[in-house]
């Protein structure tokens, strides 16, 4: 495919990724908590009875940062399936080693270990959310 300069997406940037979460407290104490994400905005609606909350890292200009959107509809109780298409989120961190370590620490479940991945040398690790969603932890580059 090839790229337009007067293309209507010229400049364009990734926003955010929404997921539903079951207990919004947890989710943003997982997110703010284990994996040091602030809490950009949070609006709650009443008449549609669900809460929106967006949490990610600053920005290095302080304007729009890359979010992820929780998603908290009030009136359910069940799980939510991930079904078979969604695989993980990825956040760049400077040492997966200390970053999984500190992730633990404060309470996030770790199903693979920081170490270099299968059939490559790059380092990565995995924890889970309180809704079983997978993060990876991948060196920045």
């Amino acid at each position: 495919m090839q790229h337009r300069p007067d293309a209507p997406f010229t400049g364009a940037a990734l926003a955010y990724t929404m997921i539903r979460v079951r207990d919004l407290e947890a989710s943003l104490d997982f997110y703010t908590g284990a994996l040091g994400m602030t809490l950009v905005h949070r609006q709650d609606y009443p008449e549609g009875r669900f809460t929106l909350a967006f949490v990610g890292y600053p920005a290095p200009d302080n304007e729009n940062p890359v979010t992820i959107e929780l998603t908290h509809n009030w009136d359910r109780d069940e799980a939510y399936s991930h079904g078979s298409g969604f695989g993980h989120i990825a956040l760049r961190v400077p040492d997966v080693y200390a970053a999984t370590a500190a992730a633990q620490a404060a309470g996030a479940k770790v199903v693979r270990p920081a170490g270099p991945m299968q059939a490559g040398t790059e380092v990565i690790a995995f924890v889970t959310d309180p809704d079983g969603y997978r993060i990876e932890l991948v060196a920045g580059h």
